[in-house]
């Protein structure tokens, strides 16, 4: 089983919630332990829109999520944990506040330029 080393809230946001966004923002970083990303204002990697980051530990999460329910104005947010699958962290062990997403998980195949390498561990001897 993987195990849980923080967690990600990716609030999204259009140019006409841009100032909801921004006061989520600020209110968060007011209440609890976390780091804010960069704001985002095109689609980037698996997200569809535009959005920043919220990084917080495990025990920040019984407050930051609750909060975030009850005060997202709102908008769209997907929490994930970070186990290092990122692609599992955000195809099954996401949730979701408001319309849910479809992310571009492409994003987290490998491509030709990284090929993902796995080891035969059960070759056949000569």
């Amino acid at each position: 089983m993987s195990q849980i080393s923080s967690f990600h809230a990716h609030v999204y946001y259009d140019p006409s919630s841009r100032e909801a966004a921004a006061r989520v923002r600020e209110a968060l970083a007011e209440r609890f332990i976390v780091q804010l990303g960069r704001w985002h204002d095109q689609p980037i990697g698996p997200h569809p829109k535009a959005m920043y980051q919220v990084v917080f530990g495990l025990d920040q999460f019984a407050g930051v999520v609750p909060w975030l329910m009850l005060h997202r104005e709102g908008l769209t947010i997907l929490v994930h944990p970070e186990t290092g699958d990122d692609l599992a962290d955000h195809r099954h062990h996401a949730l979701w506040l408001g319309e849910k997403l479809e992310l571009n998980l492409e994003a987290f195949l490998p491509t030709p330029s990284a090929p993902h390498i796995t080891a035969d561990l059960h070759r056949p001897s000569p």
